[in-house]
This record gives C-alpha cells, structure tokens and sequence, in this order.
C-alpha cells in the first residue's frame, strides 16, 4: 500500500518513453542476433521463452483488498488513470472487502468473464494461491500489488520493501526516544507485510536500541481492534513513549482518538509528547504531521503501486519477462526466496522537514 504535480508527471512520462525507446531497441537486437536471453537489469524486458508473445491487448481485472483505508481509497483512483496511460484496457474495480475467500470467488469471476490479465492486491500471502492456480490452468497472467504471494505464480510482484518499513520506524523512534516503551500496532500476520514490518521493527529495536522495550498489538488491520487494544494496554502501561502503526490507513484515526480521550496526545516538542511514526503516506498523515499530532510516516506510492501494476501486466500478456536488478524508474527487481520477481518501489520517510515536498503522492490528492 508518487502522487506527482504536472511537471513531475511530465518528467516521469519522459522516463517511461525512454525506458520503452531502450527496451524495443533491445528486442530488436536479441531478434537480430537470435540470442535465447537479452535484456539488461535496466528494467529491460526479453520475450518469453520460446519467441511467442501477445499483442498486450484484451480485459485486465484489478482486485482490491478494502476500500475502507484512505490508502487503498488512492490507489483505486489512480487505477483508471495509470491504466489509461499504459494503454490497458482495465475493467472496473472489485472490492473484496478485507476478505481472503471472497478475493479467490472474485478471481474465479474475473476469469469467467474472460480476462486477459489480473492485477491483485493479495488480502491473504497464502490463500492466495488458489486463485493464482485458477489464473495459471487459464494461461491468464497476474501480478500482485502490495503483498507477495507465498505460493502460486505472478508474472511480477509491485511492492515497496516493507522491511525496511520497520527499520524506519525502527530507526525514527530510536532517535526521538531513548529508553521506555514503545507501541507497534501490527498489521495482520497472516500477510507477509504484516510479518516483515513487525519482525524488522522487533528485531531492529532489539539490536540498535535495546534500551527500548517493545509492546505489541496485534490489529490484523482492522481499526476498532487497534482503538481497543490500545486503550486496554495504555491503561496499563501509561508510560508509552512512542507508537509505530504499521498501516496510517486504518489506524491513525482510531490511535489518535484513543489518545486524545486520555489526555495524552500531547504536539510535539511539548511535555508528554509520544513520537508516532506510522506506514502509507496518506494526506491524513501528512496534515497529522503538520499539526505536531505524529511525527513521520514511509510514504507507500499508491500511485506507483497502480502504475506500474498496469505496466507488467501489459508486459506478461505481451510475453515479456524481466531480470533482478536495477530499473529506469529507481527501484530495484530483486528475486524472492520463492523464485518470483518483485520490484521493490521507493517509499521515502516523511517528517516536518519534507513533508510539503509536491512530488509526495499525498499531496497531490484531495
């Protein structure tokens, strides 16, 4: 789970022209000198194996996880738009409202209908895979947006590296707070974001900051769990000195209304102040920043994420495939332990320092 202004979309469409210049040209040379594999890391796609390859054209179904978090909110608006400049041909969005056997009955109805192409936000790292199998005995190509499947096959995995999520927040409340508790509102374990943002913030605190003792909510993304659950561990722990929330989304609003009925939302800089670092990037969050409410969030690109999911699909229902390394577009294609490729999309941490920086993504959405 980067908004841009006119001149910063200019600038990333003149990327992208350039990034398709450079990968036709290398097609074309792999077909003069018949080589079986081509393609630099550069983010430059070789034919599928065996020199087929469609014309990229036909229905694509996009599957959302919610609609309930102003994140997944953005990212359905920029689907229609980044399918329009990708030249895909996108049917309308199907919400599979936070639940993992719906998105597989969801991807079982996309199929029937035809679809040529799938764009999925997982809900479920493993329960996914039925789906997936379904798409593969279709010959129907996915790739997976925001989480990576554990099991099954996707012609790409479009995701930021939620490690490094954690070591953020890790590394941002180690600096502001010295020694006390901290808070992680974790996201839902049976996801893979949600096992990666907790273990890397856990282990991060543990090695760097072991003055720091961490508490831990188990939230499953769901915001009244996460109002509850804290309320009921700051009755008993009213010396928390920092919160990190895995997901702005959905908890921000519920975390800042606990603390506030408690009297401890105090701004920062003030007496009392609990440093607050949360994931998504969200406008909430960047407003919350800029009134002293929380002090930084990882900004997930909702709009990258809607690009360049529409980008590889169009690309594995040409034929196209692609290799680990760096792209054109600052980020980096690294393999899985599970074999599948991922490319691993910027998410810069946001503070009072530059969180009026127009090429944010949450700032470009009202």
């Amino acid at each position: 789970m980067t908004g841009t202004t006119k001149g910063t979309k200019r600038s990333k469409a003149a990327r992208a022209s350039r990034g398709r210049t450079v990968r036709a040209a290398a097609l074309l040379g792999c077909a003069a000198l018949v080589l079986s594999a081509c393609g630099s890391t550069k983010d430059d796609a070789a034919g599928a194996s065996g020199g087929g390859g469609g014309d990229g054209k036909g229905k694509v179904g996009v599957i959302l996880p919610l609609l309930t978090s102003p994140f997944w909110q953005s990212y359905n608006d920029y689907v229609p738009k980044m399918a329009k400049s990708e030249g895909v041909d996108a049917l309308k969005t199907v919400n599979s409202n936070s639940d993992p056997s719906q998105q597989i009955t969801d991807i079982n109805n996309q199929l029937n209908q035809g679809v040529k192409g799938l764009v999925v936000a997982p809900l479920d790292s493993a329960a996914i895979a039925a789906g997936l199998d379904q798409a593969e005995r279709k010959g129907v190509p996915v790739v997976a947006v925001d989480v990576a499947p554990e099991k099954g096959k996707v012609a790409m995995v479009v995701r930021a590296n939620n490690v490094a999520y954690g070591e953020k927040a890790c590394d941002y409340l180690g600096s502001q707070v010295k020694t006390g508790k901290v808070v992680q509102i974790m996201g839902d374990l049976a996801s893979v974001n949600g096992r990666d943002r907790s273990k890397a913030f856990r282990d991060c605190v543990k090695t760097k900051y072991p003055k720091l003792k961490v508490l831990e909510i188990p939230a499953k993304w769901e915001s009244d769990t996460a109002a509850s659950k804290l309320d009921t561990l700051l009755n008993a722990n009213p010396d928390i000195k920092g919160i990190y929330m895995q997901a702005g989304g959905v908890y921000l609003a519920p975390t800042l209304q606990t603390l506030k009925s408690k009297g401890m939302l105090k701004k920062a800089g003030s007496a009392g102040h609990i440093a607050i670092v949360s994931n998504d990037g969200i406008p909430q969050e960047f407003d919350a920043i800029r009134k002293g409410q929380i002090d930084a969030t990882v900004s997930q690109p909702a709009d990258s994420y809607a690009k360049y999911g529409m980008y590889y699909i169009k690309a594995a229902m040409q034929g196209k495939t692609f290799k680990p390394g760096p792209t054109d577009h600052d980020s980096t294609i690294v393999k899985l332990p599970s074999g599948i490729l991922e490319d691993q999309l910027p998410a810069p941490l946001v503070t009072k320092d530059n969180v009026d920086d127009p090429e944010l993504w949450g700032n470009t959405v009202k």
